[in-house]
């Protein structure tokens, strides 16, 4: 593609604005060779973005005074001049806005209810004409005196302008690469672009081949270039030149927000068609994910990392470690775990981000070999010291939202490996019985504005983001936060899931902080995600409430309380947090202090807790209880005090603790890769004196109210195995030191040195003397005995529909709890769920009891007196894990059934 036909940019935006010229020259070839960024014209500081475009032709000023004259003042260069006092210069072209009338500003109120009062303003019919190329430049909003002088002036948030003057953008089929028959097609939607050219590539690497100008939609603000389809496997970007206020005209080299592929570090876009047969393993057109769940509720998720799954795998070989071609390698010890996984009810393995992220060197990373006292300091800082140039995050960083990430390939610079191994691996996955869930992060991005690792607001600037009322990035989830409420956002959102599932047989996703989103636009990526993959894919999420769109400010919110009904999974707080005590947030004394259902509330004070009223004790159940019911609103249980009431009615910090419709929407969980595992939580709880082979039983509590909870189960890598982090709360950044998995089951990884300081330092003095303790620190007989109770539980749930009921009219008929009211032994939960003519039921009756206590109880159950029951054939199988749980008994002339200390024991009938 070394020739093109040179068309005039000039002309097409002068023709889009009725006049107007780009003022700037085309790009020569050695532009594709250039720094991530050029500034072609310097502009003047700009004010903040104080004003909101409502739509296209209504905007509003927050706070400003109605009794003045507004106009709208339009520079090309960014040579506007509004200084207080003295009269608008540099402007091109103003507007004289007028007053909406109040049907007018109530039309076009909706989604911005946040907003502070201030006049909503109009552009005039007749000059709507000119706004699409108004929005090529500068633009300020203008106040001005009676005579002419500017009292103030603002920048205006122009997301909604664009979505209402370009409309017909959302219908775009083919935005990205285009590969087919004899063509190569690119497609690029930058409507504020004065011009967009195109680089092509022979390599990941060598210098640009060619440039050609792209073309320009007026209607959709879409800019479109052709060429041979004998590019395929070559590399391209994009030139956008571009206004950005407080910079001026930018010219920008960026690679493509729908990149199927890119090459090292993500310094160019791969053109692929993902349907040609080479960028297929053998067999995948004719492959299929196991059918193993045919219900949300079927699904009992492990939640993994690439990178930590091989690692630390000494069977993996050593070029496949911490890469997608260590699942091919079935003989390892990590496989042989999910394939035992698999075998025991294992359905879903869930993958921290996979996709393309900004924060891992690509090439080059470094993986530091820390040592020290099990309590020392050395390990974190030099872990610290490396953390941006080792090869370890957990990946919540977004560079390309549908490319697959280089780190974990074998060749980061062919942009065709990673593709490969990555499809692969969900085949290795899938054939190991494990269908392949993926951690997608659509709520943020790694980069924004003009860094080198923004995408989006390079190409559009100021619209792709959500921001506040001072036009700044929201960054509320910890990053840059997306504005998937924007049309072209939430198209970018849902065709790259869409992509995923279509193209990689992705099962199910979990989204990241899920509440950020709109609900509306989640339900159309359900539709479209079923479409893609010819059949139903389960979606989970964070649903929390909070920052800038909470409580509905901006948009209905895919959050917990928001999709009721949706049939969209949320991660449940309410049951986590009474089974582990206290909450995902506490630190320092309260970590200790606040025990929780399985590790002694009450029963079992640890030294820092004291005494604690029998009351906490019984609410914690009733929580823990909620969380077994699937948390459905409308389930009526008897509560500690004796009254029947419906899940809803019972409050969990101001909210109902019953929050969902259907079993499906709710995802059960004691740990995951946020905050510590539980196996480091009640190192912090439970009393120093508890020996490490209680420890593991009480892990296994914890797991086993997780199995027999309606809803999704999910479970860390790592929770059969005791799996630690050394106390460390947040190890998204903490390399392989401290996020390291033992398939050979021989450590936990407790004590290997005090976690990061940048996110545990001020808990320092609490962290020291634990990891000291070689108290702490269990033996692999504890270890393989918390891994076998594991399967054990896994085959118990998988053995019958009765721990996966389908819907909340089959739990209100169904389960029943026992064992309640205010006569009840507190630390038994207890629960028959009737299996008369249900599907899959396998038994006429199921009884379950957990006793977290550390003495044996007996339980007296009259409604299966005189009945037959028996332990559940797990539990009586050879080479069952738990000789405790084996030695549950039942007596039918009573009704009773005796509990061991800490166990949990199911029985049928």
């Amino acid at each position: 593609m070394r020739t093109h036909t040179r068309v005039s940019i000039a002309a097409v935006l002068a023709a889009l604005a009725g006049g107007a010229s780009a003022g700037v020259d085309a790009p020569t070839i050695d532009a594709c060779d250039a720094p991530f960024q050029t500034v072609l014209r310097v502009a003047a500081a700009a004010p903040p973005a104080a004003a909101v475009w409502r739509d296209g032709r209504n905007l509003q000023w927050p706070g400003a005074d109605r009794g003045k004259v507004f106009k709208l003042a339009y520079s090309a260069d960014g040579a506007l001049d509004a200084s207080a006092g003295a009269r608008l210069a540099g402007a091109e072209r103003v507007l004289t806005l007028e007053m909406a009338d109040g049907a007018t500003a109530a039309r076009a109120a909706a989604g911005f209810g946040y907003l502070a009062a201030g006049p909503v303003l109009r552009v005039a019919d007749a000059d709507a004409k000119h706004l699409a190329a108004m929005h090529t430049g500068q633009l300020l909003l203008v106040a001005e005196a009676a005579d002419g002088t500017v009292l103030a002036a603002t920048r205006i948030q122009s997301g909604a302008a664009l979505d209402d003057l370009y409309r017909a953008a959302e219908a775009i089929p083919d935005l990205g690469v285009r590969v087919d028959g004899g063509a190569a097609r690119f497609t690029l939607w930058a409507p504020t672009a004065r011009q967009v050219s195109l680089c092509t590539y022979d390599s990941g690497s060598a210098r640009a081949a060619a440039i050609a100008p792209m073309l320009r939609e007026a209607g959709t603000g879409a800019w479109r270039a052709s060429a041979p389809a004998t590019l395929r496997g070559k590399y391209y970007t994009y030139v956008v030149d571009v206004f950005v206020p407080g910079a001026g005209m930018v010219r920008n080299l960026v690679t493509d927000p729908y990149s199927v592929s890119v090459s090292t570090d993500s310094k160019r876009s791969y053109i692929a068609d993902l349907a040609q047969a080479s960028l297929k393993p053998k067999g995948w057109d004719r492959h299929r994910a196991p059918r193993t769940v045919k219900a949300q509720t079927d699904m009992s998720i492990y939640e993994l990392h690439v990178r930590d799954f091989s690692i630390n795998d000494p069977t993996v070989s050593a070029p496949n470690r911490g890469k997608y071609a260590a699942f091919s390698e079935r003989g390892s010890n990590g496989m042989r775990h999910l394939a035992a996984l698999a075998r025991a009810g294992m359905t879903d393995v869930h993958l921290l981000p996979v996709y393309d992220i900004g924060s891992v060197p690509e090439s080059g990373c470094v993986v530091p070999a820390p040592s020290g006292a099990p309590d020392g300091e050395a390990q974190q800082a030099l872990v610290s010291k490396s953390a941006e140039t080792d090869c370890f995050n957990w990946g919540y960083d977004p560079f390309h939202y549908s490319a697959p990430e280089g780190s974990f390939a074998s060749d980061a610079a062919d942009g065709a490996r990673r593709v490969i191994e990555l499809r692969a691996m969900v085949m290795n996955l899938h054939q190991t019985g494990l269908r392949v869930g993926m951690d997608v992060v659509y709520n943020h991005t790694f980069a924004s504005g003009q860094k080198e690792k923004s995408v989006l607001d390079r190409i559009v600037p100021g619209y792709y983001h959500r921001l506040d009322a001072a036009g700044k990035v929201e960054q509320s989830t910890c990053c840059d936060n997306t504005a998937t409420e924007r049309r072209m956002m939430g198209k970018l959102m849902v065709e790259s899931a869409e992509l995923w599932a279509r193209e990689y047989k992705i099962d199910s996703f979990r989204f990241d902080l899920m509440g950020h989103q709109p609900r509306a636009v989640m339900e159309q990526l359900q539709r479209r995600v079923d479409a893609a993959a010819g059949h139903p894919v389960q979606l989970i999420g964070e649903g929390w409430n909070f920052g800038e769109v909470a409580n509905g400010t901006r948009f209905v919110q895919a959050s917990q309380l928001s999709l009721n009904g949706s049939g969209i999974g949320t991660f449940s707080d309410r049951a986590r947090d009474a089974v582990r005590g206290g909450s995902a947030g506490d630190s320092g004394a309260d970590m200790v202090k606040r025990q929780g259902y399985i590790n002694g509330l009450v029963y079992d004070p640890n030294a820092q807790a004291g005494a604690r009223p029998a009351a906490d004790l019984l609410r914690a159940a009733d929580m823990v209880r909620v969380g077994l019911a699937g948390s459905i609103r409308s389930y009526r249980m008897q509560n500690h005090q004796g009254a029947t009431v419906a899940l809803e009615a019972i409050d969990y910090g101001g909210q109902p603790a019953g929050y969902v419709s259907e079993p499906g929407e709710v995802v059960n969980y004691v740990e995951n890769h946020d905050n510590q595992t539980l196996y480091d939580m009640n190192v912090f709880k439970l009393p120093a004196a508890t020996s490490t082979a209680e420890r593991a039983r009480v892990q296994v509590l914890g797991a086993a109210i997780n199995a027999f909870s309606q809803g999704v189960a999910y479970y860390h890598a790592g929770i059969d195995t005791l799996r630690s982090k050394s106390l460390d709360r947040n190890s998204f950044n903490s390399g392989d030191w401290f996020n390291r998995i033992d398939w050979s089951y021989r450590d936990n990884y407790f004590g290997t040195g005090l976690p990061r300081f940048e996110d545990n330092g001020k808990d320092w003095a609490l962290i020291k003397p634990l990891l000291a303790n070689p108290a702490f620190k269990p033996s692999p007989s504890d270890i393989a005995f918390a891994r076998d109770a594991f399967r054990d539980l896994l085959r118990i749930r998988a053995s019958s529909t009765l721990f996966r009921l389908r819907s909340a009219a089959d739990i209100k008929a169904r389960l029943r709890f026992v064992n309640t009211g205010a006569g009840q032994e507190p630390t038994v939960l207890a629960a028959l769920i009737d299996g008369a003519g249900y599907p899959g039921a396998r038994f006429k009756r199921v009884a379950y009891f957990v006793n977290v206590d550390k003495v044996a109880h007996t339980v007296v159950v009259p409604q299966v007196k005189g009945q037959r029951l028996r332990l559940h054939p797990v539990h009586t199988a050879v080479g069952a894990a738990d000789a405790r749980a084996a030695s549950a008994s039942y007596k039918k002339e009573t009704g009773s059934f005796t509990i061991p200390a800490r166990t949990a024991v199911t029985f049928v009938q």
